[in-house]
């Protein structure tokens, strides 16, 4: 019996393959996954020994563990820690212990080994072995705080207060930190130590030399009830620091200390002590606490002193930032004469006559300045000595001829004394120098003084000249508008003829664009005071723009990429009347090729209605042969009228061409 052919399984088919509208990621799977408790691997089993033999088994499996977890990673600190642990868990101490040797040797200097040996055997009540590992730990790190913190905490915690007390002794002689000797200071306060907590106050502020633990001091005698005690650190502090160390919080604490014992005659010393032997930069907060302090407890008088000592220190860093501040110089003195101190007073006096200011004179001649000449003719003009203001100038000049900004000043001075021919005579000196730094203002000022003097014959000179040496569009457009302004019928007529002048100079230029900028200024004067006439005239004076392409050259010579740019065409330009020419007759060509196309269509039109006229006849009119003959003829003229029309498509190429 022949077997069955076997038959293939069925293959799931997809009948939508697109992707679905939300896609997951893999990372999103892992994360609900999470969320889920999916991936918790459930504990192992707990292993239940019941007799000695597979105890130590299970202990020498556990141990060879951990001696090759060692073995291969000596140093990692962290095997030592689990095996020490697990050896502790088994009640084997000696062994924990011998492990942390073991560890030692390998990394002394690791806190954390030191710290959990010594737990270790906290825990385990060896208070001996305790203390041996403390021991060694503060003798081979002595700079660790915290071996010295939990060493003195086991002894207080095992009664051992003259165990801990010398823990502290050998700890501080290392001259540790603040804290640490404010913990050994609360250890003795614990016990009611008071000698001996200030006896560690007297090393502490020699060894950490603060004005705050200088404070902390004196307090700890005020709580406990030593006012005169307090009173003495105090002092002491103030004459530790000296007259250049010293700090207003030192001064302020001590003030406020007498003031709590109502000693304000004190308080009052204090602060005036303070005031007059810090620097005053510092004294800020101490000038605060002694106005309150006099508002609450003082008198008038008293109250007027702090003021006046308040203002004599903002006079004093006034006259630090400028000391020829002679107001500030005067209102002192003032402040000092109502307050009655005549020794003072004089003193005051003395240190402002001997704030000379500087000779001026002195420093130009030594090292002339623009600046120093400024500053110089500004004190001369405010005392009104104007002949040494034109001294100055002089110099100045002297000094920096091409400086036009100098020269129009010294007109202006000139100008403002009414001197108008000295003016005048020092413009004219300036415009016929060689060289200047900004002669276009220098110009310009010299045409407005005129200008303001109406010297209308001067104003049209000054223009010509200027003309002579430069011949830029701004000056023929300033010069036609300065006519405008004269009070005269003539005036447009003037300004035209101006225009005109400067379009026939400007015509040979090879900058289009001034001359564009006079046409443009020009048809705007046409517009505001001309006629229709002459404004048609400037209109057709305008260029037309033109893009053109010019290729690049390099510094080297070598021709680069090609670049367009913007050019103008003048109708009058004798170089572009070719080109305007060309220009015309292609305009004329273009509108006779618009009329032929033109009448090329109106001849189709007719032949079509003709056509038309055709097919409305009966058939029974018309015979075959002229039927034939008459579409012949139309094909004909259809042919005819397709080529005119790629034709004058032809034309109209070429001609954008």
């Amino acid at each position: 019996m022949a077997a069955k052919p076997q038959k293939m399984p069925k293959v799931a088919k997809v009948k939508d393959k697109s992707p679905a509208e939300i896609q997951i990621t893999s990372e999103q799977m892992l994360r609900e996954a999470k969320e889920r408790d999916l991936e918790i691997v459930p504990p192992p089993p707990k292993q239940k020994i019941s007799d000695p033999e597979e105890l130590q088994e299970y202990r020498l499996k556990k141990r060879k563990s951990f001696e090759d977890n060692i073995r291969k990673n000596r140093g990692n600190i962290s095997n030592w820690l689990k095996y020490s642990k697990w050896e502790e868990e088994q009640g084997e101490i000696r062994r924990a212990r011998s492990v942390y040797e073991r560890a030692l040797d390998v990394d002394h200097r690791s806190i954390t080994l030191w710290l959990k040996y010594a737990e270790m055997e906290m825990r385990s009540r060896q208070v001996n072995h305790s203390r041996n590992v403390w021991d060694r730990a503060v003798t081979i790190l002595p700079r660790a705080n915290q071996f010295w913190y939990k060493y003195s905490y086991m002894e207080e915690m095992l009664r051992n207060i003259a165990g801990a007390r010398e823990v502290f002794e050998r700890w501080m002689a290392w001259e540790p930190d603040e804290q640490a000797w404010m913990t050994y200071i609360k250890f003795e306060l614990r016990y009611k130590e008071l000698d001996r907590a200030r006896a560690i106050y007297e090393r502490f502020v020699y060894v950490h030399p603060d004005p705050k633990n200088w404070i902390k001091y004196a307090r700890f005698e005020e709580n406990h009830g030593y006012i005169n005690g307090a009173r003495r650190v105090y002092e002491r502090a103030i004459e530790f620091f000296g007259d250049e160390n010293l700090e207003e919080t030192l001064f302020i604490a001590f003030a406020k200390f007498e003031e709590n014992q109502k000693e304000h005659d004190r308080t009052k010393t204090i602060y005036r002590y303070a005031l007059d032997h810090m620097p005053k930069e510092k004294c800020l907060v101490l000038y605060n606490e002694y106005t309150k302090h006099e508002k609450k407890y003082g008198d008038k008088s008293s109250i007027d002193d702090v003021i006046t000592s308040k203002r004599k220190f903002q006079y004093e860093e006034a006259l630090k930032e400028n000391s020829h501040d002679y107001d500030t110089w005067f209102d002192y003195i003032r402040m000092m004469e109502a307050d009655g101190n005549v020794e003072l007073t004089r003193g005051v006096y003395e240190r402002a006559i001997a704030c000379v200011p500087p000779i001026k004179g002195q420093a130009i001649g030594m090292c002339p300045k623009n600046k120093l000449f400024r500053g110089y003719i500004d004190l001369e003009i405010k005392l009104r000595e104007f002949d040494r203001c034109r001294k100055l100038y002089e110099k100045w000049i002297e000094f920096d001829t091409e400086n036009c900004k100098t020269w129009i000043q010294f007109s202006t001075l000139e100008s403002m004394l009414n001197d108008i021919d000295r003016a005048r005579g020092i413009y004219e000196l300036a415009v016929s120098q060689q060289r200047l730094d900004m002669p276009e203002f220098l110009w310009k000022s010299y045409i407005d003084f005129e200008t303001e003097l109406e010297e209308w014959d001067r104003v049209r000179n000054l223009y010509e000249r200027l003309l002579e040496r430069t011949s830029h569009v701004k000056v023929w457009i300033s010069y036609a508008k300065s006519q405008l302004s004269i009070p005269s019928p003539d005036a447009s007529v003037c300004a035209r003829s101006i225009f005109q002048r400067a379009n026939k100079c400007l015509r040979g230029s090879s900058e289009k664009e001034q001359r564009l900028m006079l046409l443009e200024a020009w048809l705007g004067f046409e517009k505001e005071y001309g006629s229709s006439e002459y404004e048609e005239k400037v209109e057709a004076l305008m260029p037309k723009k033109v893009t053109k392409r010019r290729q690049i050259t390099t510094d080297d010579g070598t021709q680069t990429r090609w670049e367009e740019y913007i050019d103008y065409v003048f109708p009058d330009d004798q170089a572009a009347k070719p080109s305007l020419l060309l220009l015309a007759k292609a305009k004329q060509w273009a509108k006779q090729r618009q009329e032929e196309e033109e009448e090329i269509e109106e001849k189709q039109q007719e032949v079509e209605d003709e056509n038309m006229e055709d097919l409305d006849k009966d058939d029974s009119d018309v015979e075959i042969g002229s039927t034939g003959s008459s579409s012949s003829s139309s094909d004909e003229e259809e042919n005819e009228v397709k080529e005119e029309k790629s034709k004058s498509k032809r034309d109209r190429k070429r001609l954008k061409t």
